[in-house]
């Protein structure tokens, strides 16, 4: 893209304010908190109540429901609520419905005690990993319907800074909150009070209205039912040029960032961190990475354009990577957990927004919640199936062969996205102004 094209940062900071990329970003806050709290939280909870690592990586399979969302997302797309959806349409009936049991499922996943009854435990985290997984297809959903094309890159960076901040508010805030070295609240209130996370999505849907599809619906008979809802979305999907080789490149693109996230946090309590140093430097450095990572993403995207965007940054997530070997080799050394905190909060800002910026381009709104959660379930598979048996690695390779384990199985998903860009399909879908220019390499 030459310079006279780009466009001038100016012009692409301001779409950040306005109403609906602000809506797209409380959305995202409600989104991110459930998934943190299976995951990092999760965790770190486990490893603080003496649970060993092989099984803490195995309790990551709990978040299985993320993986298979596009199963019942049809559902989601043609189901009205009686009652609910007159009043409120289709997209916010379900987030509202959803919400209410999400609120109620997690105050019980914080009153179940691992150490002692961990099926108890186990069957929670799964009923908060399908309920979360379920207000994930109607927020991604919502927030593409809700979003015009000029403003989807925005309003998608808003949404994952959200996602980030209610998934910091979760895993931070909440360790903070339940911590003895913290507020000492313990876990069941910990978490109980994390659930009101949900209350930014609803001012959201009350601020921004029905979404696009709420037409749609309303024009669907019983005998079109099946068609649409069930064969539609993936018809569509799969008749694209590239669909197969697109889509293992979602399920492969970020594997090497989310094996490393299923550990990370054992790792911390094993190199002897305390609550208050993990929670001050998470706090401090952490959550102003997050913010400069974000606000990068959207600029970043109209300078380099998708393809080299979704490269620059799969290199990027490396890198972090990189920096918890490092720090493994240190063990207890403030100074380099803040050097490798701060770099994965603004690599994996930029990463996972473009990223996302990518998948919601190439959901098709007539079917917006089905395609976005087959490629969000496929993206995640990785994260979940792989991550399961990461305790097994880390056991048996140390920390730091473990991290570079991590960047090694990373590359399969960069050599995917260089024959998808050679192939011209890596922006081919994509709802981004300006992106077809990026189709090909440059010789």
């Amino acid at each position: 893209m030459s310079a006279s094209t780009r466009t001038p940062f100016s012009q692409t900071m301001r779409p950040y304010l306005r109403p609906r990329p602000l809506a797209a970003f409380l959305l995202g806050i409600s989104s991110g908190f459930p998934l943190a709290l299976l995951l990092g939280t999760m965790t770190f909870w486990l490893a603080r109540v003496g649970i060993d690592k092989k099984t803490i990586g195995f309790a990551i399979g709990l978040t299985t429901p993320y993986t298979l969302k596009f199963l019942w997302a049809p559902v989601i797309d043609r189901l009205r609520l009686p009652g609910l959806t007159a009043l409120f349409g289709q997209r916010r009936a379900w987030l509202f419905f959803v919400q209410a049991l999400l609120f109620a499922s997690v105050w019980m996943l914080g009153a179940s005690d691992p150490a002692n009854h961990i099926g108890v435990f186990a069957f929670w985290a799964i009923v908060v990993a399908f309920l979360g997984a379920t207000q994930d297809i109607v927020i991604d959903a919502y927030r593409i319907e809700i979003l015009p094309d000029d403003e989807l890159p925005h309003g998608t960076a808003n949404n994952q800074f959200g996602y980030r901040l209610g998934a910091f508010a979760a895993g931070v805030g909440t360790i903070a909150m339940a911590s003895d070295e913290g507020l000492g609240l313990g876990w069941a209130t910990a978490y109980g009070l994390t659930a009101f996370c949900i209350v930014p999505g609803v001012i959201a849907a009350l601020w921004a209205g029905r979404g696009m599809h709420d037409a749609a619906v309303a024009r669907t008979d019983h005998g079109a039912w099946l068609q649409d809802t069930i064969i539609g979305p993936f018809r569509e999907f799969f008749a694209r040029r590239g669909a197969v080789l697109i889509l293992l490149f979602v399920m492969l693109y970020k594997i090497g960032d989310a094996m490393g996230q299923g550990m990370l946090n054992p790792m911390i309590v094993e190199l002897g961190f305390s609550d208050t140093e993990f929670v001050a430097i998470n706090k401090v450095i952490g959550f102003w990475g997050l913010i400069v990572g974000i606000a990068m993403a959207a600029p970043f995207l109209a300078w380099l354009g998708m393809g080299r965007a979704l490269f620059v940054s799969g290199l990027l997530m490396l890198f972090s990577n990189f920096m918890f070997v490092v720090l493994a080799i240190q063990g207890h050394s403030p100074l380099w957990l803040a050097i490798a905190v701060a770099t994965e909060q603004v690599t994996s800002g930029i990463g996972l927004t473009v990223f996302a910026v990518y998948l919601s381009g190439l959901a098709n709104l007539a079917y917006t919640a089905t395609q976005f959660a087959l490629l969000s379930s496929v993206a995640v598979v990785g994260r979940t199936w792989l991550a399961t048996p990461s305790g097994i690695a880390a056991e048996a390779l140390g920390w730091p062969g473990f991290w570079l384990l991590t960047m090694v199985v990373a590359t399969p998903g960069m050599l995917l996205l260089w024959l998808l860009w050679r192939g011209g399909f890596v922006v081919e879908s994509v709802r981004q102004p300006g992106a077809k220019e990026d189709a090909e390499p440059s010789s």
